[in-house]
């Protein structure tokens, strides 16, 4: 397409190039290869390209296979050693006898090329035939290759027979000759016939088989790889690397539908797989450190990777500069910079043969205008074009391929490191971040980091375009391209201006994303409580109202994006009008060629435009990531060298010591910048503590005096401000019980043994301690039964239970419990105080905190704790008289945390509403009923229609219509064909161009706007749906469904349907156009093409379907382990405290890298999954255009056909590889896209709802009495498992008082859900004040009724929203009932009731949440209320103040409670003993504790024992 310079050049070239064929081939210059001289085919012709050519290519593609270390194997092997030997004797007679044939230098270049060829050839075969191909026939292509020079030899053949030279004794050359002919030939059908006949020993090669397979590398420690579980292409030949034939039998398996399981996917190869790309990393990041360290001197010891600062006393100055973390930048850089950086070649070599399509194809339009150009110039253009199309697309995908497998590695290294700095750092560092924003960094952070890497390359390859493009411009119109480009250079900041809005309102629209997902999350935690309360409303306009928020931001994102997307199509034609009307008013004449040319060139300066703003864009986030990633590197350590004194005192029996020790929460310099009424955070003052080897020591002291704060100050969560601790055995860690207790997302099993090895004996010794062995004989798979996230299935007893049990099982030497007993019946608690903690632990040193001070009258020593400093230590018998007679509430403990897990803000979010009698009714009686979670739906095949019809209903017809009525009107004038090349006037063609730009630039403004419309619409419908559906579902569905699953549907699969999927389906419905106005450009400008379309079309259809069912299965996979990797961390970050107690964080750090290597697997698989489609549709592309020269080379030769025409149809075709690839892949994105729809879809029509309907109206007042009736009730948690009520019958009096115990999973938790109809009862009834209750709506049932629930339950939000969120109540009553609750004082510490409280109320203690949940029960005017173990956590003085409370309070209603601690009973009206889902006993206290032999009496006895 260029004139001037370029031109000549190639003409001095070309002159040059035919003087050198005509010498060698000894013929005349004018035309150097004639193809056919004296009625048969030229000797210089046939030599050249039927056997140099042929030979050629065979000698690459044999080469391909020397580099893998891999019958009649030996016939094929010596007959090509046998070809090369005979090729080179050819050469003797062919140099002696000079020109009986042909030129000498000819017959040299064609024999020495064949002889290298067969050589190679030969050396590759011997390769093979030692490889995994030994006991095939190797592959076909290099067999069929070697018939390629064959009709070379034919046509020599008949040539020789012809001229009748073959025998002739007066030719001796000749004749020796034509005899190696013959013997070439005959080797040669020996070679196929020993190909077609392979004769073989089959035992050699099994043998040689199984040797390569014992080669293979091993997935996971110990479990042997299967035979599919292919490497992928490690030790695979240049031609596999090329075309990604490696990845055709994972191909096959996907098109066959078995690509169900991780196990068919194939393992990474050797350089990706992340233990090796972690340890490359972490030597880098050791040697960056070393570096600064040198520089510094001051770097501390504590961990391998990311050096701390010491968290001594002296270095906790400032956090800011507590170290400077080793830059992660640089570190990325050390490791991967390199290779990286060598990766731009390949993407130079790419972009530079892009553009020798369009000049090559200027030469070719020439050559057609023209009749004097020989042949052969044609047909040289037209190789060029397709070499350049060729090597272009094999660069481009190597490139694109090696960018994925460098991001994959990154991707490894940011998120290993993310995770072991988590577990490093220390808990008071920490606090700074939520969970979800820790998650966050590995998530969208990281995500961001890999974008980068694949933006950088463009930053440098744009602007060489730019330029390239603009001195071609030059070429064509001279300076008149400088008023296009100053006009595209003016909608540059206009670009920039509207991205940056974009950037702004897609920052505040995640902001109101992430607190509306923040407020799912705490519903979905709450679920119970607030089904229980009917808070439901309440939650969803909150929810409502922020996605409110979140769609107006979007709004403005969409139509801002419609107007990029206007200008995006708009400026190619603004630009070209503006550099014509400069060339004609500089007075030169517009030919059509200009303008062709010109046309084309400002296509390609579009891009490079306009993909400027989004490479900055990417650029800048990852800034922002990079940023954020690198502040939590520099957080401090936890250093315990500087925590713990390491030389041991003189006492050689004392286990731990502390003296003058004092310890925070908060960092010094954090806690002075704090207002003083904000949450005063625990100090912690220990003036002197010494504890020795073996003894029992109790702490004791109120709700949030700093009982769970000295532990935490013993396993080093605290900060040291002071003194010295020191802990003896510090390497072995602590047996840890925390007060919340922590429960892994596996097996029963799996997590007592916490990564030990399993000991029949020890276990059955643990578990009978700890009286776990008759809740196990309950759970329906015993111990293999798996618990739900956080232990969701368990009753809270049993959670306690277990986690004890995981301490005992470690065999440490020093325990800290912390309450363990508190949700356990008086029973189970003195079982464990007499078999666990004086049985199994007797021998080893215990710290036990609890409220339950009738079991510490055995302990060695009590410490009375008080404000975070010890009141008083002494004998049992001097300090428990004085826990009677404690100050009363003088100052409610200043709004303390009792910190409960040691931080709790490093819980992930906990499903609360455990009653323990859920336990195993939460089981699926199936034949794995041991996996409560039902394994998350992956659904298989293509995606439903039905799918795709919701979505374009939530659209709203007739919107949809015209969206594709607006889309197809404006390509239909985008395509419209322009000129041929002749002499009408061109100004006309201008006016029409002109106007048919215009109309087509209207017809996009509307399309997108229209469009930008209807998807914010389907946005919003889908939403509200989901969240209706979801707020009316049963309690069950929430109990089987981890948080995480249904979160997921409110936060990235709505994200895809806000987000991404208008974006993809906009450019898949653009892409469908486009091809359509393509091809009929393609065929208008030369109907012959058709011919080799339709081949193509039916090829592509197949490459297309085999690619897209692999492809969704992959996606698919990559999404369901994706899940593992967030799940596994927010678990960790929430059990942190005992991680690293347990001395168990190298473990999790190897889980972490498990569940990472088999994400990685699948997104390499699914990244190179589009190279093997990328490559082979470039191979189509490629064909199209080569065929469309050829055509054109015929048609010239024929005088037929348009030249215009011609350079019409091939500028679209070299465009054609990108539609159709880009046509395939939105396609797959809009098919993965539409997966989130799917997802919405399936929880917004299959989640089984509550009953809505409301059959019996009742009066204002109901129940005004307060009767309580149960008859004959059953009730089963789901259908095929036990009853967990059993024809339960009583009846409650109004203002009675009711006392419900029972052991664990007795049913007394169930009584109440039935009350509340959280589950239906199969048969009987249940009456209040003689009303059917399964006959009354639900919200208007459960809100007459209260209750305390078991599990504190409090959402972020003031202290006023948590009490009353529906403001039914004055600021006074919410004061007198706070200070009947004892909680004024706390409160008012806190700063009043608009005090924020944290995620889940962490800024209260325990203990003092259960008194929040008191006063909203004080609140309602409910006649009957249920109380849940209210008092558990509640020390035995307030717990006498509330019973107090309760009784004043609720003296004329009816209350029913289910306690543990019998004390809070024994003044009931009457007391239900429950056993095994029936009543079994129900009299006063007074004539139960005297009944011989009831099972009251033997509670009581246990409990005083």
């Amino acid at each position: 397409m260029v004139c001037g310079d370029i031109l000549s050049l190639t003409l001095n070239y070309q002159q040059r190039m035919e003087n050198i064929l005509a010498s060698l081939c000894g013929t005349s210059p004018e035309d150097p290869l004639p193809v056919w001289v004296h009625g048969s085919i030229g000797h210089c012709f046939n030599q050249l390209t039927l056997s140099v050519i042929p030979h050629v290519i065979l000698a690459v593609v044999s080469a391909c296979f020397l580099g893998t270390p891999r019958p009649s194997w030996g016939w094929r092997i010596a007959t090509s050693f046998l070809l090369a030997g005979l090729f080179l004797a050819d050469t003797i007679p062919a140099t002696i006898s000079q020109q009986e044939l042909g030129p000498v230098y000819l017959e040299v270049l064609a024999n020495g090329t064949a002889a290298v060829t067969w050589l190679v050839h030969g050396f590759s075969l011997f390769m093979l035939c030692r490889s995994i191909h030994g006991f095939t026939r190797g592959p076909a292509a290099l067999a069929l290759l070697t018939l390629s020079p064959l009709p070379s030899f034919i046509i020599t053949l008949v040539w020789y027979c012809q001229s009748g030279i073959a025998w002739s004794p007066a030719h001796p050359g000749a004749s020796t000759r034509f005899a190696i002919l013959c013997l070439q030939l005959a080797s040669l059908l020996a070679y196929v016939v020993s190909y077609l006949f392979p004769t073989a020993g089959r035992q050699d090669f099994l043998s040689i088989n199984y040797s390569w397979q014992q080669d293979q590398p091993i997935s996971e420690p110990g479990i042997p790889m299967p035979d599919l579980q292919r490497v992928a292409e490690d030790g695979e030949s240049w031609l596999s690397h090329f075309f990604y034939v490696w990845m055709n039998p994972l191909m096959k398996r996907g098109y066959q539908q078995k690509l169900n399981q991780l196990q068919d996917v194939y393992v990474l190869p050797h350089q990706l797989q992340a233990a090796r790309v972690c340890d490359h990393f972490y030597s880098c990041w050791q040697k960056k450190a070393a570096l600064q360290q040198a520089d510094e001197e001051t770097v501390s010891l504590t961990s391998p990777i990311i050096a701390g600062g010491d968290g001594s006393s002296d270095a906790s100055d400032s956090p800011h500069h507590a170290q400077e973390a080793v830059c992660l930048l640089s570190v990325l850089h050390a490791a991967f910079g390199l290779r990286f950086y060598s990766l731009g070649l390949l993407k130079l070599a790419g972009n530079l043969l892009d553009f020798s399509g369009p000049l090559l194809l200027n030469l070719l339009v020439n050559f057609m205008e023209s009749c004097q150009e020989p042949l052969s110039h044609g047909i040289l253009y037209a190789l060029g074009l397709f070499a350049g199309s060729f090597l272009g697309a094999l660069l481009r995908s190597q490139f694109r391929y090696e960018m994925n497998k460098m991001a994959l590695m990154v991707r490894a290294a940011v998120i290993s490191a993310i995770y072991r700095k988590a577990l490093r750092v220390s808990s008071a560092s920490l606090a700074r971040f939520t969970v979800g924003e820790i998650v966050n960094f590995m998530s969208t952070d990281t995500n961001r980091l890999i974008n980068f890497c694949r933006s950088f390359h463009e930053l440098w390859s744009l602007p060489v375009q730019f330029a390239i493009t603009l001195y071609l411009l030059y070429q064509q119109v001279g300076v008149a391209f400088l008023g296009g480009v100053a006009l595209a250079l003016l909608l540059v900041p206009i670009n920039k201006i509207i991205a940056n809005s974009i950037m702004e309102s897609n920052k505040k629209m995640l902001k109101h994303k992430d607190t509306r997902v923040k407020l799912m999350t705490e519903f979905l935690c709450g679920i119970r409580v607030i089904k229980f309360y009917t808070w439901e409303k309440h939650f969803s306009t909150r929810i409502k109202s922020c996605r409110a928020k979140e769609l107006q931001k979007l709004r403005a994102v969409r139509y801002l994006d419609a107007l990029c997307v206007y200008m995006w199509a708009a400026l190619p034609v603004v630009v070209s009008i503006a550099i014509f009307v400069t060339y004609v008013l500089l007075g030169h004449q517009l030919t059509a060629t200009k303008v062709f040319t010109a046309l084309a060139l400002v296509g390609m300066l579009i891009l490079p435009l306009n993909g400027f703003p989004w490479v900055l864009n990417a650029i800048l986030e990852a800034k922002v990531s990079l940023d954020r990633i690198q502040q939590f590197f520099e957080l401090m350590d936890q250093d315990l060298e500087a925590y713990y004194a390491l030389d041991s005192p003189s006492d050689t029996a004392t286990a731990m010591e502390m003296q003058c020790a004092a310890f925070s929460w908060v960092p010094v310099e954090e806690e002075s910048t704090r207002q003083p009424s904000s949450t005063g955070t625990l100090q912690l003052h220990i003036e002197n503590l010494s504890v020795r080897k073996g003894m029992l020591l109790g702490v004791v002291g109120k709700v949030g005096s700093g009982k769970s704060s000295l532990l935490a100050a013993i396993t080093g969560e605290l900060i040291k401000q002071g003194g010295r601790v020191y802990v003896c055995d510090l390497e072995q860690g602590f047996g840890v019980a925390t007060q919340e207790p922590w429960i892994q997302f596996t097996t029963v099993r799996k997590n007592i043994l916490f990564g030990r090895e399993y000991d029949a004996r020890l276990y059955e010794e643990v578990l009978e301690a700890c009286a776990l062995s008759e809740d196990l004989n309950i759970l329906p798979a015993s111990d293999q039964t798996e618990v739900g996230e956080n232990g969701v299935t368990l009753s809270g007893g049993q959670k306690a239970r277990i986690a004890l049990a995981r301490a005992i099982y470690q065999e440490k030497e020093l325990y800290l419990l912390d309450d363990p007993l508190a949700a356990v019946d008086a029973d189970v608690a003195n079982h464990i105080m007499r078999k666990c903690i004086f049985g199994v632990l007797k021998h080893k040193t215990r710290v036990l905190c609890t409220h339950r001070t009738e079991f510490l009258e055995k302990a060695d020593a009590l410490l009375l704790m008080d404000n975070g400093r010890i009141v008083k230590t002494g004998t049992p018998a001097d300090i428990l008289p004085l826990i009677e007679a404690f100050p009363k509430f003088k100052d409610t403990d200043k709004g303390h945390k009792d910190k409960g897990l040691f931080l709790m803000s490093l819980r992930a979010p906990i499903e609360q509403g455990q009653e323990e009698a859920i336990k195993i009714e939460t089981e699926e009686p199936t034949q794995n009923n041991n996996l409560i979670h039902k394994e998350e739906e992956k659904k298989e095949g293509a995606v439903a229609f039905q799918v795709y019809k919701a979505y374009w209903m939530a659209m709203g017809s007739c919107l949809a219509i015209s969206i594709l009525f607006s889309l197809f009107l404006m390509q239909e004038l985008d395509k419209t064909p322009a000129p041929p090349n002749s002499s009408v006037d061109v100004n006309f063609y201008l006016i029409v161009y002109g106007t048919i730009a215009g109309a087509n630039s209207l017809f996009t403004i509307i399309r997108a706007f229209l469009f930008a419309y209807g998807a914010l619409r389907a946005a919003a419908v889908i939403h509200d749906r989901l969240l209706q559906r979801v707020l009316k579902a049963t309690v069950t569905f929430f109990d089987t469904t981890p948080t995480g699953r249904i979160v997921n549907r409110f936060s990235s699969d709505l994200y895809c349907v806000d987000d991404s999927l208008p974006f993809i389906l906009n450019i898949f419905l653009a892409n469908i156009y486009g091809l359509l106005g393509m091809l009929v450009i393609m065929t208008y400008g030369l109907p012959w093409i058709g011919l080799v379309l339709l081949p193509l079309a039916v090829v592509y259809f197949f490459i297309q379907r085999y690619y897209r069912f692999t492809s969704r299965e992959l996606k698919r996979l990559c999404s369901v382990t994706l899940s593992p990797i967030y799940t596994h961390f927010s678990e960790t970050l929430s059990g942190l405290s005992t991680i690293r107690a347990m001395r168990a964080t190298k473990r999790f750090e190897l889980e972490n890298q498990l569940c990472l290597e088999q994400n990685q697997r699948c997104l390499f698989a699914s990244n190179t999954v589009m190279e093997w489609l990328d490559i082979r549709l470039q191979m189509i592309g490629v064909a199209v255009v080569t065929a469309i020269a050829g055509i054109a080379i015929i048609q010239h030769q024929r005088k037929l056909g348009n030249p215009g025409l011609v350079g019409l149809a091939l500028s679209y075709a070299l465009s054609v590889t990108n539609l159709l690839s880009g046509l395939i892949a939105s396609f797959t994105h809009t098919e993965m896209l539409m997966v989130s729809v799917e997802r919405t879809e399936e929880y917004t029509t299959d989640i089984p709802m509550e009953p809505q309907d409301k059959l019996v109206q009742v009066s204002a007042d109901w129940p005004s009495e307060g009767l309580v009736e149960f008859q004959q009730v059953v009730l089963a948690y789901r259908a095929g498992l036990p009853n967990a009520l059993d024809g339960v019958s009583f009846t409650v009096y109004p203002g009675e008082k009711l006392g419900i115990v029972g052991r664990t999973g007795s049913g007394k938790s169930t009584l109440f859900l039935a009350l509340f109809r959280m589950v239906e009862i199969k048969s009987g009834q249940i009456l209040l004040d003689g009303v059917d209750s399964q006959l009354v709506g639900l919200e208007e049932l459960r809100s007459r009724l209260a209750i305390i629930p078991q599990d504190p339950f409090l959402f972020s939000g003031s202290i006023r929203e948590n009490l009353d969120p529906q403001g039914k109540w004055v600021d006074a009553e919410l004061r007198e009932v706070l200070e009947q609750c004892h909680l004024w004082d706390a409160v008012t510490q806190m700063g009043g009731l608009d005090s924020e409280l944290g995620e889940r109320g962490k800024s209260l203690s325990v203990g003092q949440r259960q008194l929040v949940c008191l006063a909203r029960a004080l609140l309602t005017q409910a006649k009957v209320l249920c109380i849940d173990e209210a008092t558990a956590s509640v020390d035995q003085k307030t717990d006498q103040l509330l019973q107090q409370t309760i009784r004043q309070r609720f003296a004329d209603k009816t209350v029913l409670t289910i306690a543990h601690r019998l004390n809070t009973i024994l003044d009931s009206d009457r007391v239900l003993v429950m056993q095994a889902g029936r009543v079994a006993e129900l009299d006063s206290p007074a004539r139960l504790s005297q009944k011989d032999g009831s099972l009251f009496q033997h509670l009581l006895h246990s409990r005083q024992q």
